[in-house]
């Protein structure tokens, strides 16, 4: 028997398109985008969980010594490792048998009407995604992307993240600078005191933040905070883009359509932070499946990875 109109229609169009959902999702978050152009999208292609190698203290046998003095040759545990959960999600394109086989008949009409379905899906699973990169991983059950909330605390001094107690464990805790407990009224006069802080207090030897992500009243403080000749703006490719003023020499982005709340800002060095899709389910088309008890076809476009972290030390935030 001959196939549906959309059956091998749909799904190699919309594997030959799979890519470019993810490239397009990448594209339309600063902070991803910024991941991938420095080489931060690092596939997982399976295991119980994701799992990111922490370096989290240094050998305590280190000591100067003098002629035949006696060295420290004791067991050192330098190394662990935190663990995030695989977190999956969704989109589904469905088409009746009416569009496919009575009212798009001709090829081309199959066509447009795949497309036009496959790029709402496509910004449907960006705009969740990205919502969900900024988010506390709470929503749905917990079943939402590990964000930079979950991440780079609130507070640094509980909680659980990738496995590790925030609370037994001062490494696994991020900097912050709270102008509520400061007792200081945020503003556009007292926005770089407070990036100051955060900046020298991630900073270690020559490893500093990269990127600082702000929503839109702390980015409009900033921005404000700078005279003329003070707003330096860079579209770097590496930020596909954004546009963004210049604090050191650390890009700061504008980011708040997608999720990031007006009062955050965040510090982050990337070189500790990863997006971890599932090599297989990368925002990628499953086969094409009947309905059951209906004459429609439904293909779901699915992702599974997370957000991780490798070095809470480096991150920092400032929030009122």
């Amino acid at each position: 028997m001959a196939d549906p109109n959309l059956t091998e229609l749909a799904t190699t169009t919309l594997r030959k398109r799979s890519k470019v959902t993810a490239d397009n999702v990448s594209k339309g978050n600063a902070l991803l985008s910024l991941l991938n152009s420095n080489g931060r999208v690092r596939s997982a292609d399976g295991g119980r969980t994701i799992i990111e190698e922490l370096e989290y203290a240094e050998n305590a046998t280190f000591k100067y010594y003098s002629g035949y003095e006696v060295l420290d040759v004791s067991k050192q545990v330098v190394f662990s490792a935190a663990e995030y959960n695989w977190k999956q999600a969704a989109v589904v394109i469905s088409a009746s048998g009416l569009e496919t086989e009575v009212q798009n008949t001709g090829m081309e009409a199959a066509i447009k009407l795949l497309a036009s379905r496959s790029k709402n899906a496509e910004r449907t699973m960006g705009n969740n995604l990205s919502t969900g990169i900024y988010s506390d991983g709470t929503g749905t059950s917990g079943k939402q992307i590990t964000g930079l909330q979950a991440l780079v605390a609130d507070d640094p001094t509980s909680g659980t993240v990738g496995g590790i107690n925030r609370a037994n464990f001062s490494f696994w805790a991020n900097k912050i600078y709270d102008f509520s407990t400061e007792s200081i009224t945020a503003s556009s006069t007292t926005i770089q005191a407070a990036m100051q802080n955060v900046w020298l207090s991630t900073q270690k030897g020559n490893e500093h933040a990269d990127v600082i992500v702000a929503g839109t009243t702390y980015y409009t403080f900033f921005w404000t905070s700078l005279t003329a000749i003070q707003r330096i703006t860079s579209t770097d490719k590496a930020i596909s883009g954004f546009q963004s003023l210049m604090f050191l020499n650390a890009p700061v982005i504008y980011d708040g359509d997608s999720g990031l709340a007006a009062t955050r800002m965040y510090f982050l060095n990337t070189e500790y932070l990863s997006w971890r899709p599932h090599t297989k389910r990368n925002m990628v088309p499953l086969v094409k499946r009947d309905s059951g008890n209906q004459d429609a076809i439904v293909i779901p476009l699915v992702f599974a990875g997370n957000l991780t972290m490798s070095n809470a030390s480096r991150q920092g935030l400032v929030l009122a």
